[in-house]
């Protein structure tokens, strides 16, 4: 292996290489990337795939002045090692180090936060008009992945384009997957583009015979670069691309360096010519025979073993293989259940029901919105859709779920996964605000089970209900502390040790944290009742009453404070005459740090000593 990254403290640094140098820098580069993410865990094979498309842009412009946006964040880490990140690149996601995400107020080498996909576009054409303003010529590249494209927030920006911008770039780093393989019809469109033999030979054939004519080689080659548009629709009939108003270029090798540093830097020199659309060919997880053969494996990962490779491809006992696994046999009794997903078939767990019902199972691509809506018209047409989504991506479906959900009265059950905090994943990724949200909207009932037992048991009853509906559920495994705790199908469960005036209120896989506070409290002799609630929205009558006789009441929830189900308890309780002491632990910011779950829990007083403590300062102070 080579050693040219130690020296590699900022962009400039890499034109001290040669090309040969630079070639192998990037074979370099992608070991450091699986050492790294072996240990820590992170997005492996889309950064992979992006290593001589990183290398060649940050060796031809000039970022920070040439602004880089990376769009999904996570493809990301060859950049961060190229920009004064690598003697830290091993604190990659853990608690204090550097982010999975672009992040602005970690270098200037960031342009914006970026968690979440089909943003890029918009950012780079508001950037770019800045900068038409301010007499600025430096380009705005925008590094977008092909999953992206199945967002319709790229569309809206494209509809939005000014011919006029000729220093706005937009890259397509197209390697055909997002999490799961991308599907729809752009994704058709760029695999028809991308498998055009005939102009991909004919380019090659004709760049290769060209430049080797002495003296005026490099000339033609440019005059044939310039002329090249008229060649490619000869070939494709124009793309839609040109038709929104890009100079379109492209499929491009992105794994042939000499080629990408040509073709960026005639594109650096080019004026006049409008923003210029680059369609860059990867392969996702290209270097890692594992993640080549299985990319969607690979997208992200847990710590792992290089030479064994990731053990979660088979990880069976999650909260999200629960879920899929018990739908795909409730469908088996009802063929009425339809599967709808956002490009995450594996991560939600969908592939046992995908197996079975390809005819029911719907990937949407990145598109909650149209998820949400799709789900709609097939509830309307007499099915019964469950839509698996991610907390944090259900956030963009708000206008959705109230206007086209709740008013219309459909019948929809969401599956909302990696619910509460998820780690390492940081501030873009956590699932803060479900229950805030589902909650305010009057349609929806919402569940929180703790454990396996009732996830299985509140899936099954709620598809057999009507309405607006949703399950929650954590990231990840169960609580052993709680795998053995019994369902008990009822709204709620008060579980009480000993006399006492002191109550814990909490839902979800927190009760762990709250029996566990309870169980230290008893070891004082303090006798505390714990109050779970299974169906948190609306909020049960009898949980509130059975509420009502505690003097001292602390809540505990892993999701946002402001509007979350606590503040809504104690309103209730307010109007029920309580007077009694009330505090709650909750979430009170959308900046979480990064760091392990258990460690954003401690942060948040949410771990079971915190409660502990906390319990037992309310029963230690005085009453007014």
């Amino acid at each position: 292996m080579s050693d040219y990254l130690k020296n590699i403290n900022s962009p400039g640094d890499l034109r001290k290489l040669s090309l040969s140098q630079r070639e192998e820098l990037c074979s370099e580069i992608r070991d450091v990337m699986i050492d790294t993410v072996s240990r820590t865990g992170g997005h492996l094979a889309s950064n992979l795939g992006i290593v001589e498309l990183t290398v060649a842009l940050h060796t031809v412009f000039d970022c920070p002045r040439d602004t880089f946006i990376f769009d999904v964040g996570h493809q990301c880490y060859v950049h961060k090692l190229l920009t004064g990140r690598r003697e830290r690149f091993g604190t990659l996601r853990q608690k204090d180090g550097i982010s999975g995400f672009p992040k602005p107020s970690e270098s200037e080498y960031d342009s914006f936060v970026e968690g979440h996909a089909s943003t890029s576009i918009s950012q780079a054409i508001g950037l770019a008009h800045a900068k038409m303003l301010s007499g600025d010529h430096s380009k705005t590249i925008a590094v977008i992945g092909d999953g992206s494209f199945t967002g319709g927030l790229t569309f809206e920006a494209m509809n939005n384009l000014d011919p006029a911008m000729d220093d706005l770039i937009v890259v397509l780093n197209d390697n055909s997957m997002s999490i799961s393989k991308s599907v729809g019809s752009v994704s058709n469109y760029l695999m028809r583009l991308r498998t055009s033999s005939g102009y991909i030979k004919v380019k090659k054939s004709v760049r290769d015979t060209i430049e080797h004519v002495p003296v005026l080689g490099q000339h033609v080659s440019n005059f044939i670069s310039n002329s090249k548009t008229a060649f490619r629709r000869s070939l494709f009939g124009g793309t839609l691309f040109e038709e929104l108003g890009f100079n379109y270029v492209g499929p491009i090798d992105g794994h042939d360096l000499p080629e990408l540093e040509l073709f960026f830097r005639n594109l650096k020199n080019s004026a006049g010519n409008g923003p210029t659309f680059v369609h860059v060919i990867t392969k996702k997880g290209k270097g890692y025979p594992l993640a080549e053969e299985n990319p969607a494996a690979y997208h992200g990962v847990s710590k792992f073993d290089v030479d064994r490779g990731n053990p979660d491809i088979s990880l069976a006992d999650s909260f999200s293989n629960t879920f899929g696994r018990t739908l795909a046999e409730l469908s088996q009794r009802d063929d009425r259940i339809c599967a709808v997903t956002a490009a995450m078939k594996y991560a939600t767990g969908l592939q046992y029901f995908a197996h079975l019902h390809p005819d029911r199972f719907f990937d949407v691509g990145i598109a909650e919105q149209h998820a949400v809506i799709m789900s709609a018209g097939l509830s309307k047409g007499g099915q019964k859709p469950v839509f698996a989504v991610y907390s944090t991506f259900l956030q963009r479906t708000a206008d959705q779920l109230i206007h086209d959900i709740s008013l219309d009265n459909i019948d929809l059950l969401l599956a909302v996964d990696r619910a509460g905090l998820v780690g390492d994943d940081g501030e873009t990724h956590q699932g803060l605000y479900d229950a805030a949200l589902l909650s305010s909207i009057g349609a929806f009932k919402v569940v929180s089970p703790c454990n396996y037992r009732e996830l299985i048991w509140w899936l099954t009853r709620l598809m057999s209900e009507k309405g607006a509906r949703a399950i929650r559920y954590p990231r990840g495994k169960e609580d052993q502390t709680l795998s053995s705790y019994k369902c008990t199908g009822m709204d709620y469960d008060l579980i009480r040790e000993g006399d006492g005036d002191l109550l814990f209120v909490t839902y979800g896989r927190e009760f762990a944290n709250a029996l566990k506070a309870q169980k230290l409290l008893k070891a004082q002799g303090i006798g505390a009742a714990v109050l779970k609630l299974n169906v948190i929205a609306p909020l049960p009558s009898g949980a509130v009453e059975a509420a009502m006789p505690y003097g001292k009441i602390l809540f505990a929830e892993e999701g946002i404070k402001t509007g979350g189900i606590s503040e809504q308890m104690i309103t209730a309780l307010a109007e029920r005459g309580h007077a009694g002491k009330t505090v709650i632990k909750a979430v009170d910011t959308n900046l979480v740090k990064q760091a392990g779950t258990e460690e954003q829990l401690a942060q948040f007083g949410l771990d079971a000593e915190s409660l502990f403590v906390s319990a037992k300062e309310m029963l230690i102070e005085k009453e007014d």
